[in-house]
């Protein structure tokens, strides 16, 4: 009989320590990071969602850019990056053909910015900003993290970042911006907007996730691959690159345990 009451106390134990858990995180979405614009698509798209540990402060902020190949996809909140004691920021973008490449990247660039401006008002610290995202939105993390142009055109730097975490990102020219040219997606070109062509030195540390190279998306492993390597010809110290054997373009799970290990590395 006793056994038995303490299994019931043990089971109502572990279900009020879930609940609590789980009332310690709070989202806030739909925020608009567009200021002093009546441009009606730009206030449609250009909005993130918070999701952040209550109670908590100087918490890693993971600034989160989704996929689609820069024509589809919306802002979302990875469910296995829910509850680790972390923050992380859903950011939706304008997509092509709407808009071009180039105005797509100053859309993420704004994000990182606002992230830097309020990131302190929910608890958090500006100086653990960690970029990540899946294919697109890895792309995104690149094209920041490695020309320093775009965030410094909005007042920010990419050296404040913490790191930069991308999966299976593109980094050549991306397939959508050699549309913009006329060229088809087995055409590669490494220009402006190319994460490659901005390689340097003093970048902050990135770590590059793909899939099997056998299994990715068009030469997906291969181009991560030159990319680390001209980094590190360069002089880049804090580059790696992880292939998750096994795995095709859609390897987000085995990889986010992966940046969650990077943020811990980075912040100890």
């Amino acid at each position: 009989m006793i056994k038995k009451h303490l299994i019931t106390l043990l089971f109502l134990a572990l279900v009020l320590c879930a609940t609590a858990q789980q009332a310690t995180y709070k989202l806030q979405e739909a925020i608009s990071y567009h200021t002093g614009t009546s441009d009606a698509y730009k206030k449609e798209k250009c909005q993130l969602d918070i999701y952040y540990p209550v109670g908590k402060q100087d918490f890693v902020t993971v600034v989160w850019f989704h996929g689609g190949g820069l024509t589809g996809g919306q802002r979302e909140i990875p469910d296995y990056l829910k509850e680790k004691g972390i923050a992380v920021i859903a950011v939706g973008y304008r997509l092509s053909p709407k808009v071009k490449v180039s105005e797509i990247i100053k859309d993420a660039a704004e994000a990182v910015k606002w992230t830097f401006d309020h990131i302190e008002e929910f608890g958090g610290s500006k100086k653990k900003i960690v970029l990540s995202g899946h294919s697109a939105g890895g792309y995104l993390d690149l094209m920041l993290a490695l020309d320093k142009r775009h965030l410094s055109a909005v007042g920010a730097s990419a050296q404040d970042l913490l790191g930069v975490v991308p999966f299976s990102a593109q980094a050549i020219t991306h397939f959508t911006a050699r549309q913009e040219q006329g060229l088809s997606i087995n055409q590669p070109v490494i220009d402006q907007l190319a994460p490659l062509y901005w390689v340097r030195a003093d970048a902050v540390p990135i770590t590059l996730i793909t899939g099997d190279r056998e299994l990715e998306m068009v030469g997906r492993y291969e181009e991560n691959a030159y990319l680390e390597r001209m980094l590190k010809l360069v002089g880049h110290q804090q580059v790696k690159l992880l292939e998750l054997d096994g795995y095709d373009h859609g390897m987000t799970y085995p990889a986010f345990p992966i940046l969650l290990k990077e943020i811990e590395r980075w912040t100890k």
